[in-house]
């Protein structure tokens, strides 16, 4: 492990965020002397991030923790063209009150991980439509276009696996990475921004405006990426069986986003802890070293702690209360997702389907078929079958071991 002179980059390499660095020596001078802005980009693509962004989040609750500004840029500007890179297609225009909906959605999230305020190590959130959305086209090329080859632009991976694979590229799309540079440039020379961050598949977005600075303005800013966090089974973050896992509560309750991190890989717990919690390092260290069944205490610890984090104290406690009521006690925990059923009943394929525990009314034919679909922990063979939930009373509806949900009267 290097020894860093800052506390950020300490940290950072202590917690395993750290996987490229443009001038580490640099860089970490600069973060033991003085307060740095840096920042991280979030397209406003939907009205919330998932879990795949969480770690991209944590990075800016680290800097802001070793004492430094986190600067949220949202993308109000660069989601009108869409992020090409590790896209087979060309992504889906919004309207502008779409974006502006999704960029005050987002903002609760990042509520809960950052000190917003007028402070110098206050988070701040910015918008790039507010400086890109002025630039003239003439005005673009004759200032930024000039420092960038198409030589250069071509050779990114999000440009070559474009063509590799013949799918088409828009000239539109073709520009993002020269937005995404003339936007480190512009916070550099606005804000005073140092440093940008990210995942390493924007490692080359990142270099772009570290080089764009450095020509026009002689500037030097810095840029870090942290490796591409993958579970034990090789999948991205982000995802989990029934779809993404979404940071704000009215896309995804808080007993799911707790089961998320409860159900996690055993040889995940140590770093999961290490990113996406809070606890210290000795204490992790020594709850990754369970073994057996006592490895699963661990996971309700990390379940908490990140839940704690996202949705708050409260809905941490109550997840944990129903995940124990439910696979203890037998009952039907409080917390669980909830079905209002009428008088006419419901479909047992269409309930799985509503709760979200299968995607489509096919592939719960298909769970009932494996015998993996329970009413109160009776296993049912019939997708058809009408459920009739009596006034006043509560059916449990499971989908395998792990997806549990209440059907009740209206």
């Amino acid at each position: 492990m290097t020894q860093y002179k800052s506390d950020l980059l300490r940290l950072l390499d202590e917690r395993g965020y750290i996987h490229q660095m443009t001038d580490a020596e640099s860089l970490d001078a600069l973060a033991a002397k003085e307060v740095v802005p840096g920042y991280v980009g979030f397209d406003a693509t939907a009205s919330s991030l998932h879990v795949g962004n969480l770690v991209s989040i944590m990075l800016l609750r680290r800097l802001q923790q070793a004492g430094h500004k986190p600067v949220v840029l949202m993308g109000g500007g660069t989601t009108r063209i869409g992020d090409p890179t590790g896209k087979d297609e060309v992504r889906k225009m919004l309207s502008d009150d779409k974006i502006e909906s999704n960029i005050a959605s987002i903002r609760t999230a990042f509520e809960r991980f950052l000190t917003f305020g007028d402070g110098p190590t206050d988070a701040i959130m910015v918008n790039n439509h507010d400086w890109l959305g002025q630039l003239g086209y003439i005005e673009m090329l004759q200032k930024v276009g000039t420092h960038f080859t198409v030589n250069r632009m071509l050779s990114f991976d999000s440009v070559k696996l474009r063509l590799e694979r013949e799918q088409p590229m828009t000239f539109l799309e073709f520009n993002y990475m020269i937005l995404q540079g003339y936007d480190f440039r512009h916070l550099s020379q606005g804000m005073g921004v140092r440093l940008q961050m990210g995942g390493s598949d924007q490692w080359g977005n990142i270099v772009n405006g570290v080089e764009l600075s450095r020509r026009m303005d002689g500037t030097d800013v810095f840029g870090l990426t942290t490796p591409l966090i993958t579970k034990a089974d090789g999948t991205k973050m982000g995802k989990s069986v029934s779809g993404a896992v979404w940071l704000n509560e009215d896309m995804l309750p808080a007993y799911d986003y707790w089961q998320f991190w409860r159900n996690c890989d055993d040889r995940d717990v140590g770093k999961f802890l290490r990113l996406f919690t809070d606890l210290p390092l000795d204490e992790i260290a020594r709850l990754e070293a369970l073994e057996g069944g006592a490895i699963n205490d661990a996971k309700v610890i990390l379940a908490n702690e990140a839940t704690k984090l996202c949705r708050g104290e409260d809905a941490a406690k109550a997840a944990e209360a129903t995940a124990a009521q439910t696979f203890a006690g037998g009952g039907l925990g409080d917390d669980l997702p909830t079905l209002e059923v009428g008088a006419d009943g419901v479909r047992l394929n269409a309930a799985c389907t509503a709760l979200g525990f299968t995607g489509s009314n096919g592939e719960a034919k298909r769970k009932v078929a494996e015998g993996a679909v329970r009413l109160d922990d009776v296993v049912m063979d019939d997708p058809g079958f009408l459920i009739e939930v009596p006034a006043g009373a509560s059916i449990k509806l499971s989908v395998g071991k792990k997806k549990h949900g209440i059907l009740k009267a209206i």
